[in-house]
């Protein structure tokens, strides 16, 4: 079963959403948003604090139990995880799973560690990547640094160390509402057989049949077409139809 994920961004307790990572604007309130999304029938929630790693903070952990409370379905969330600490407070918090990018990045062996405590399917590492000549780069700060890191190395250790899925953002096509980036999804997939979620470059309820008619990606996750009430959750699940395990388009 593939899903439909609206990713709620957050600065300053709000909705935000840019292009590319800039020209970032208020677009929503997280609860009223999530609670929206979910009686869409979302399959999941993201809450990803953008703002927290820096400020050096953990995400907000109010807003998470609050968004938590007006939905039924899983809630992943991101956003300024220190530690192993901070992992488990936003698993207390209502968190389903926490995602881990620059933390991991830093310090890898933090994936084997939360994943031995808390298990696996608790754990997703976000990758910000983007086309650096024939192959992919990882990124860090929003896309404003290079991590020094190859994307399928990078996938391949993660997958190792423990994590139980992977969140790929394409920062070329962040917010362009041109489509996802499939070539990359494709790559990515090849190389691990963890769950992938795609994100980035959404604009169409095309884009949804076409990433997973080109792709073995699990899951698409979206934000402007949702924030700026361009299509609703149950639009895309009325396009697209179940079979045999697989999305295809609804004629």
């Amino acid at each position: 079963m593939k899903k439909i994920i609206p990713c709620l961004d957050i600065r300053d307790g709000k909705v935000v959403k840019g292009v590319n990572f800039e020209g970032i604007r208020v677009v929503g309130d997280p609860v009223e948003r999530a609670k929206l999304y979910n009686a869409q029938g979302a399959d999941e929630i993201v809450l990803y604090d953008i703002s927290a790693s820096v400020q050096k903070r953990i995400i907000d952990l109010e807003l998470v139990a609050a968004v938590k409370a007006v939905i039924d379905v899983p809630l992943s969330v991101a956003g300024g995880i220190g530690n192993v600490e901070d992992f488990g407070k936003a698993l207390a918090a209502g968190a389903d799973k926490v995602s881990l990018n620059s933390l991991a990045i830093r310090n890898p062996d933090i994936i084997s560690e939360v994943a031995g405590k808390f298990g696996s399917a608790k754990v997703v590492i976000g990758i910000d990547a983007m086309k650096a000549g024939a192959a992919y780069r990882v990124m860090l700060n929003m896309g404003k640094s290079d991590a020094n890191l190859d994307l399928l190395e990078w996938v391949r250790r993660v997958t190792a160390l423990g994590a139980g899925e992977i969140c790929l953002n394409s920062i070329d096509a962040d917010g362009t509402k041109a489509g996802y980036d499939t070539d990359m999804l494709s790559a990515v997939c090849a190389v691990t057989a963890l769950p992938v979620i795609a994100s980035g470059g959404c604009g169409e309820l095309a884009h949804f049949a076409e990433v997973f008619a080109k792709t073995p990606a699990a899951a698409a996750l979206a934000a402007s077409v949702f924030h700026m009430d361009m299509l609703t959750v149950a639009q895309i699940k009325e396009f697209l139809t179940v079979d045999n395990g697989q999305w295809t388009i609804d004629n």
